[in-house]
């Protein structure tokens, strides 16, 4: 039987104040940020018109340094008793499940694109013949990379489903050690991902079903490098005993994001790595 030793239950604490809401205190993180991004955008702006560096190196930092700063006040909000009460905790679930469907409304995006296209070949521009994949357009053995990187994100479900469970049941080990085999597997995933485009028969500007393909499956693997740091970060915060069985989340919320990028990645190889397939190029 699995140790349940570290993870005990804690009684709910009694709200800080008179309702069961939580009003944050004053903060400078809006304000320094919102300049940060100004900084930012003001530094690609110089960069890209008058090659000046400075102001570019100093949005990043600024940002970066905003967003660790920030974050960090709001792990202890969530560690302070009485702050994050039952009805706080129903926002925090419903801020996040409309966040997700926000990031759906992206995808749906670009499977719109690509499916535009798809099933109407003719209207891809300076196109002699109708057919999808473009005419002389190699495309990527969908059994070969893209299907390993989908058994590895498929495992890696599994593997945060087990962490879960682990949290759940009191049992910090099966935490720790399903949040770490999930963030080597979304590792792996990034480095497959890099592989396969070093390897690619195509290039971004190579016309329609490259740039589709390179910006479904390339946001995708932004979402795979957030949810790797945000399933790290909790990876960290079990390590240092800050999930209890009824109080956690923020792995919760990891977990919600990280699910979202597996079912996505099916639809992408169904749809473009499969079903889309034309010529396979030669390895």
């Amino acid at each position: 039987m699995a140790s349940t030793t570290d993870l005990t239950a804690n009684a709910e604490p009694a709200p800080l104040h008179k309702h069961p809401y939580h009003l944050v205190d004053p903060s400078p993180w809006p304000l320094v940020g919102a300049f940060a991004g100004a900084a930012l955008l003001l530094g690609i702006i110089l960069y890209a018109h008058y090659n000046i560096h400075w102001m570019l190196g100093l949005g990043f930092v600024a940002t970066l340094a905003t967003m660790f700063f920030w974050w960090r006040d709001v792990l202890r909000e969530s560690r302070t008793p009485g702050l994050h009460t039952p009805v706080v905790r129903i926002g925090l679930r419903y801020g996040m499940t409309l966040f997700i469907a926000s990031e759906v409304m992206f995808f749906v995006a670009f499977f719109w694109a690509y499916f535009h296209f798809a099933l109407y070949p003719g209207h891809v521009s300076g196109a002699e013949v109708a057919v999808w994949p473009p005419q002389g357009t190699l495309t990527f053995d969908p059994f070969g990379l893209p299907f390993l990187n989908t058994m590895i994100l498929l495992l890696s479900g599994c593997t945060v489903t087990w962490a879960h469970h682990g949290l759940l049941h009191g049992d910090r080990k099966a935490l720790v050690q399903g949040l770490a085999l999930t963030v080597l597997l979304g590792v792996t995933f990034t480095f497959f991902q890099v592989v396969e485009y070093a390897e690619a028969p195509f290039a971004f500007t190579g016309g329609v079903y490259p740039s589709v393909f390179f910006l479904a499956t390339g946001f995708h693997g932004f979402h795979v490098m957030v949810g790797t740091l945000f399933l790290l970060v909790c990876l960290i915060r079990s390590m240092r005993g800050d999930f209890t069985p009824q109080r956690h989340f923020g792995f919760e919320a990891a977990a919600w994001y990280w699910h979202f990028v597996d079912v996505v990645w099916l639809f992408l190889f169904i749809c473009i790595y499969w079903w889309g397939a034309g010529e396979i190029m030669e390895h």
